[in-house]
């Protein structure tokens, strides 16, 4: 069974109590890593110069404490694989719903169910509503 890394765990720590419980249990049956939990200031202005993030401090659910954002992504790290994201946040989604926990996906910003109509894709980003 995966589990998260003691780096993974300390940034999910960062996050609101549902997104700790979410992952704990996606991380069950599928492997994944934490990338980004809390931002500070310093930690934001390097998200938005990566190209990782449009919100300026103090905007981004990032940015809350707890957060009410966090980055995840399926291991192993394959950026170029978005069909892997896609699958991944499907699977999120899911147990989220079955656990009661409204949270949103980066790759449909909108809630609509169509992915296509999205500005931004942000794979690993999962956000609390």
């Amino acid at each position: 069974m995966p589990n998260f890394s003691s780096r993974s765990l300390s940034l999910l720590m960062s996050c609101h109590p549902d997104l700790q419980r979410l992952f704990t249990e996606v991380v069950k049956y599928w492997d994944c890593t934490v990338r980004d939990g809390y931002r500070n200031k310093e930690d934001q202005d390097k998200a938005v110069r990566a190209g990782r993030s449009n919100a300026t401090y103090p905007n981004s659910a990032h940015n809350k404490q707890p957060s009410l954002a966090v980055d995840v992504y399926p291991y192993p790290v394959d950026l170029k694989d978005l069909d892997r994201f896609y699958f991944f946040a499907g699977y999120v989604l899911g147990t989220a719903q079955q656990m009661g926990i409204p949270v949103k996906s980066g790759l449909d910003w909108d809630q609509d169910r169509d992915i296509r109509d999205q500005r931004l894709i942000d794979g690993p980003h999962f956000e609390l509503v």
